[in-house]
């Protein structure tokens, strides 16, 4: 009889039969190990995570262009780099200025603005806070204490400070170990590769084959999701509510829409900052709060999980549990990570099992 041929999704030989015998405890003990660490080690993980993906995704245009015209990769590495410093560099002197302008005004004049808001909310009439009745101008008073007092607590400041600093630290790592994955991600790669047990070497290097282009799928999938963020938020701030810096605030929401529920945060605070600066009344903010609601849930609950989901072969409803998941249990890491690390135990699994996988092409 004739001997029926291996699996075309499985390594072969010697090798695939120690694999096999040692899957599946070493895979659990894997697990377990990097959920530890990824647990203990979040905030020193974000920058290296940040930059590893931006790496990953720069890689096949880097290996294209050095297959096509035969010079070093690192040459391409560093021009790669050098354009993505300077579209930072550009980022940042085209809104900037002017960000900073505007938060100074909304910290030098913040009772104004507040006191603007209240009067435009209830006009000369009170409200009743706490059993007291206030006017806009007693409602702005105890707002601005409020927040005062707030700051004025022990180690706000203080704390403030520290993650400012450590936030300005963080971008300048970010951008060193992005040139260091840029110009040697192979030799990166083979380093935490041997760093596996000989044995489960053949494995891992097939998984890494059979998820490389489903992760490719998924993040052009993000960079879908980048575009229309960033176009559907110039549509609302410039056209709609007519904002000043409305392109810098468009491109920083898109770029920030890569870092899930994190960073669509900060993009909806920074634009609200201004919104909230040049409001004449309650209308303009409370335009912007229906703008900001309506983009939110059009990226997050539809278009978000729909792009991401068809480009991962994932139904959306999985594509929001990673995302919840991954941020209850690790933080800003877990949500960067949680549906590649999805798709990487998927493929892994249909691989042990020895299931078919879907072809480029399918769903």
């Amino acid at each position: 009889m004739k001997k029926p041929a291996a699996p075309a999704n499985r390594p072969t030989g010697a090798d695939h039969e120690h694999v096999e015998r040692m899957s599946t405890w070493m895979a659990i003990l894997l697990v377990i190990l990097v959920a530890l660490l990824i647990n203990q080690l979040q905030w020193i993980l974000l920058p290296f995570v940040i930059s590893g993906l931006l790496a990953y995704i720069c890689t096949p245009a880097i290996e294209w262009l050095q297959a096509r015209t035969r010079w070093p990769r690192g040459l391409f590495a560093v021009a790669t780099f050098l354009v993505l410093l300077l579209f930072a560099c550009l980022l940042g002197l085209l809104g900037l200025p002017s960000m900073i302008t505007g938060i100074k005004g909304i910290v030098t004049d913040f009772q104004g603005i507040v006191t603007s808001a209240a009067r435009g909310a209830i006009g000369n009439s009170k409200v009743t806070l706490l059993g007291e009745p206030m006017n806009a101008e007693q409602l702005a008073g105890a707002i601005v204490t409020g927040v005062r007092d707030w700051l004025g607590s022990a180690g706000r400041l203080a704390t403030l400070a520290t993650a400012s600093f450590a936030t300005m630290f963080g971008m300048i790592l970010t951008l060193v170990l992005l040139f260091y994955f840029l110009f040697s991600g192979p030799v990166v790669a083979r380093g935490l590769l041997a760093l596996m047990p000989p044995g489960q070497r053949p494995l891992i290097q097939h998984v890494a084959t059979q998820v490389n282009p489903v992760l490719r799928r998924y993040f052009i999938g993000v960079i879908v999701v980048v575009a229309y963020a960033s176009t559907a938020a110039y549509v609302g701030l410039g056209f709609f509510l007519g904002i000043p810096h409305a392109v810098f605030l468009a491109l920083l929401t898109g770029l920030l829409e890569m870092i899930p529920v994190i960073g669509p945060i900060a993009a909806a605070v920074i634009a609200g900052l201004v919104a909230v600066r040049y409001a004449t009344g309650i209308g303009p903010i409370i335009a912007y709060a229906v703008y900001a609601t309506a983009l939110r849930l059009s990226i997050d609950q539809l278009f978000g999980p729909i792009v991401l989901g068809s480009a991962a072969r994932v139904h959306p409803v999985v594509i929001i549990f990673c995302f919840l998941a991954g941020g209850v249990l690790f933080g800003i890491v877990g949500i960067i990570l949680a549906v590649p690390a999805a798709l990487v135990v998927r493929t892994t699994l249909a691989i042990l099992y020895d299931e078919p996988q879907a072809a480029p092409g399918r769903k």
